[in-house]
């Protein structure tokens, strides 16, 4: 006979060892699903690795992929160390991808319009994260609901500007006007897509660990999230760090659309995002909501997004296997973290 007994502490290895353990129980899960496929599951994994890793041009299309993950990643794991459950980073993504593209399509000198697409974006995905967080703090609505709902708004209020007044009237497709091109980010390596937003997203990185690390706003947002009631009787005004979180989990999903525009589509269209924001989510638990563990797994899903392309026209597996990694990582992922507050005993065992 087995129990689930409370740990009264979690060994610092135990911490680490958690996210590659369910990296690997994700990838023996989803051998099954390459097997069924009637692909080999060592050649379908060599080829994806290979195709996202292999040579340095693979490795700059990850990170370019890998980047916006970074952003939406730490918005996640920041909102959620205040206890804010920001599931809006999709929403907060798009738009700071339309207000970036706006002020990128104004004629000025490239810095100058760099700067201000990262302010302007940074400034939308804000005042978007800050509607849940309002309605949480204010009239007590599940900031879960609002900002997943927001999404929609948001992404059908993107369509309503690429089909109505940034329609593209050459071509007729819904696509916005295309930025300046002293607007575009610099390109880092000659014939590659890495871009000055893929620096910004590695900085960024070490900057919110710092933040919640090192700060007294981060100290409160710790606080607020472990004990919201002893954070009142502190002294902290918890309302005013939840609105403080929203407003800075926003700033980041925000740039996360900044970059994309920036520095990969240089206009916004209707797939300007294939679910970085929600990917954000998976990038966030698999990093325990450690702002230096966002980077590896971001890289990690970027991998597999950019690897399962080429796995599916090698082997004939469908490019979709990226989704069901990232849902079974999450999964998988959310059951390792049981194991930091329980551990299974078995009855009569002695130690």
């Amino acid at each position: 006979m087995f129990r689930l007994e409370v740990r009264t502490s979690t060994p610092a290895w135990f911490n680490l060892a958690l996210p590659l353990a369910a990296v690997a129980a994700t990838l023996v899960l989803c051998s099954g699903l390459i097997a069924a496929a009637g692909a080999g599951v060592v050649e379908a994994y060599g080829v994806m690795l290979t195709a996202s890793l292999g040579d340095s041009y693979a490795i700059t299309e990850t990170l370019v992929r890998a980047a916006p993950m970074i952003f939406t990643g730490l918005a996640v794991a920041v909102a959620f160390r205040a206890k804010f459950w920001n599931i809006g980073a999709e929403g907060q993504l798009l738009a700071g991808a339309v207000a970036s593209c706006a002020v990128g399509a104004i004629p000025m000198p490239g810095p100058l319009a760099m700067l201000l697409m990262a302010l302007a974006g940074a400034a939308a995905g804000a005042a978007v994260a800050l509607v849940p967080a309002t309605l949480r703090v204010r009239f007590k609505v599940d900031d879960v609901v609002s900002s997943l709902l927001l999404n929609s708004v948001i992404y059908y209020a993107l369509m309503a500007l690429i089909e109505g007044p940034w329609k593209d009237s050459f071509s007729g497709y819904p696509i916005s006007p295309p930025i300046e091109d002293s607007a575009n980010f610099p390109v880092l390596i000659e014939g590659t897509r890495l871009h000055l937003g893929v620096i910004v997203a590695l900085i960024a990185a070490p900057l919110c660990w710092f933040l919640i690390a090192r700060t007294t706003l981060g100290f409160r947002i710790r606080v607020t999230g472990e004990n919201p009631e002893a954070a009142r009787y502190g002294g902290i005004n918890v309302q005013r760090v939840l609105l403080s979180t929203a407003l800075l989990s926003g700033a980041l999903a925000g740039l996360a659309g900044v970059g994309e525009v920036g520095g990969v589509h240089f206009q916004v269209m209707s797939d300007i995002s294939p679910g970085y924001g929600y990917s954000g989510i998976v990038v966030a638990m698999l990093a325990r909501l450690n702002p230096l563990g966002v980077v590896p797994a971001a890289i990690f899903l970027a991998a597999v997004m950019t690897g399962a392309e080429a796995m599916s026209r090698a082997t004939g597996v469908p490019a979709f296997l990226s989704d069901v990694i990232q849902g079974t990582a999450l999964l998988a992922m959310l059951v390792a973290l049981l194991f930091t507050a329980y551990r299974i005993r078995r009855v009569g065992a002695t130690s």
